[in-house]
């Protein structure tokens, strides 16, 4: 686990490709992104979920439970290129570690368990990726398992995710009988053998499947034509494409995410991993093929950031996680410039000058130091002690601000008891730790009964950050029963007053403010709007108003559940020459958002989760 000091070497932007392995959970993502690994030659020997000796799931948790909680990443090296991988969970309750992941990478791997086909999370790990843009390789993983069923995934594919994909591969044999591949471009035939399936010999494609494989590769044909109208016209006249130019189609075509081609294997048996790694290269972005990151100004300016290693620099700050021996990391990717350990950097959304200590490149809990990182590239910085999660890191001299990361909204809570005075004191400061890595992870102290609620998104998550507490910092706690993380929000427009004044001998407190509170559409959170005109309110007042309506609607007035979608206009309001302050208008915004929510209709709102059962036909009926 020590610290390594390497000498990095330089590949172009154009040989990087920065990749996620994201899919339902139990659809084979560590035990790929092992063979990955062996493969490279990152590591010589390859690690099972099954044995508890994996690289990327590092966490006893991790090991213990055989599922993957929190993302990995590393680096590997293929053909020439370098390829940066974090490795994702598959489970819903660990969602916001693909969420932030694919906000950072050029391209992903969705793999599929062959004998299921699309699953729930399948579902959702697409349209994470179809919402960044991100493009994407389909792998369908298992086939040597009973049930395996290549074309059965393909048509569940069709039906439940998209009609966008085309398979580059038929598998040869079903089940405990698949050993080989078809390419459809080269119309060749591989068998994969040796220990670790590192032998691949061309084989003669099977002569039952010839009309087979003539059906798929014109389906292929037929759609990367589509890439270009040269191609098309060629296409259209009866001329053969070529492998080459049917491999640049699909580059193109899956660039631009009109395209997401299908690959096959099992890796647990050894079967397709490496044709899978050529099409990573092939076919996946590097950071030079994709359209300028989307930024803004201070000033809020639309702005781009293009990768380009000589432009000033800019990088977002995606993951936080502790380290027990260099303690904070921040994970971060480099979208433009180069930055070198022991520089200061600019944290444009906190304001603050920061001091990078040292730079890693990490391989899951393994750390190797490098001098220097450039654009396109991932690595881990110490030293950050104010940045988090979502925050852009950047020159002072040409600040800029990169698109924030979402996360959805904590579903379910627990009420946590620290069991001894020593638990209580450490309690504190280590859930500071975890609400630093994980946003999905909120803590709110009830006002009435002093009670710590713990909210996350689901059971399994609650029940690890238990865990960790006890295995990490030695902290036990008592739980109660979960509770269901309600919502309050409001059903009509109302105005509303808020005034504090207190006077008592020199300076008083005033602060007088109007509200107009009014619903809005589910999902839009709580939206202030400043409509002061005239003056009736200083301009340096108006934040601390801001600031007391967002603190009002952390706790509302029916159950102290927090206020969600609406919208708080300030419209009107006073102002004394001496005695106003920050902290009179934050109260009386205060007060007037509570008046206005207790007059506005307030009801409670319960999260709704989408559940899809999937049962065997045999148990059907």
């Amino acid at each position: 686990m020590a610290d390594d000091k390497i000498v990095k070497k330089e590949y172009p932007l154009t040989k990087i490709r920065n990749i996620g392995i994201i899919a339902h959970i139990d659809a084979g993502k560590t035990t790929t992104t092992e063979r990955v690994l062996f493969y490279t030659g990152k590591s010589h020997k390859i690690g099972e979920v099954h044995t508890g000796d994996t690289q990327m799931d590092w966490m006893v948790q991790e090991r213990e439970r055989g599922i993957t909680i929190t993302s990995a990443a590393t680096t590997c090296f293929w053909n020439d290129h370098r390829i940066n991988i974090i490795d994702t969970p598959g489970h819903v309750d660990f969602t916001a570690e693909v969420e932030r992941s694919l906000r950072v990478l050029d391209g992903a791997v969705i793999l599929f368990d062959g004998s299921q086909g699309v699953e729930p999370q399948s579902e959702t790990v697409f349209r994470q990726a179809e919402k960044y843009h991100v493009p994407l390789l389909f792998f369908v993983n298992k086939l040597d398992k009973v049930g395996g069923d290549f074309y059965m995934t393909l048509d569940s594919i069709a039906q439940r995710l998209t009609n966008k994909a085309v398979a580059l591969q038929l598998p040869i044999g079903i089940e405990n009988g698949f050993s080989s591949l078809v390419d459809l471009i080269d119309q060749k035939a591989y068998k994969f053998s040796g220990k670790n399936g590192e032998e691949i010999t061309q084989v003669e494609i099977p002569a039952d499947m010839l009309a087979l494989v003539e059906k798929y590769r014109k389906l292929l044909v037929e759609r990367v034509a589509e890439a270009s109208d040269e191609l098309m016209e060629k296409y259209l006249s009866g001329q053969e494409l070529t492998s080459d130019e049917l491999k640049q189609g699909i580059r193109e075509l899956t660039i631009q995410t009109k395209l997401y081609p299908i690959f096959g294997g099992a890796s647990l048996s050894n079967i397709g991993v490496q044709k899978l790694l050529d099409g990573v290269v092939m076919y996946l972005p590097s950071p030079k093929d994709l359209p300028a990151a989307a930024a803004h100004t201070l000033s809020g300016e639309a702005s781009e950031i293009s990768a380009d290693e000589t432009g000033p620099f800019a990088a977002l700050a995606f993951k936080i996680q502790t380290d027990p021996y260099v303690g904070r990391l921040t994970y971060f990717r480099v979208y433009s410039g180069k930055i070198a350990s022991g520089s200061y950097i600019y944290n444009s959304t906190k304001g603050k000058k920061e001091r990078l200590s040292r730079i890693l490149l990490m391989h899951a809990n393994h750390r190797e130091e490098i001098k220097e990182i450039e654009a396109g590239e991932i690595a881990a910085a110490v030293g950050l002690a104010e940045t988090v999660t979502g925050d852009t890191l950047c020159s002072e001299i040409k600040p800029i601000l990169l698109e924030n990361i979402s996360f959805a909204e904590p579903v379910i809570g627990i009420v946590i008891e620290p069991k001894t005075k020593s638990d209580r004191d450490k309690l504190g400061e280590s859930l500071k730790k975890f609400l630093e890595e994980d946003p999905t992870l909120k803590i709110k102290t009830d006002a009435e009964t002093s009670q710590t609620l713990l909210y996350g998104m689901g059971e399994l998550h609650l029940e690890i950050i238990i865990d960790r507490l006890k295995r990490e910092f030695n902290v036990e706690v008592n739980t109660g029963k979960p509770q269901v993380a309600y919502r309050e929000s409001i059903k009509k427009t109302v105005e509303k007053e808020g005034k504090y004044i207190r006077q008592s001998g020199g300076r008083g407190q005033y602060g007088h403010v109007y509200i107009r509170m009014e619903p809005l559409e589910r999902g839009s959170g709580v939206e202030f709007e400043n409509k002061i005109v005239g003056g009736s309110i200083p301009k340096e007042y108006i934040p601390a108003v801001e600031k007391g309506v967002k603190e009002a609607a952390e706790s509302g007035i029916l159950a102290g559940y927090p206020v969600v979608d609406v919208k708080v206009a300030l419209f009107d309001g006073s102002f004394h020459e001496v005695d106003s302050s920050e902290i009179a208008f934050k109260i009386a915004a205060s007060e007037a958002f509570k008046d206005a929510q207790r007059a506005a209709d307030p009801y409670l709102l319960e999260p709704i989760m989408k559940v899809e059962v999937i049962v065997p036909e045999d148990y059907m009926g």
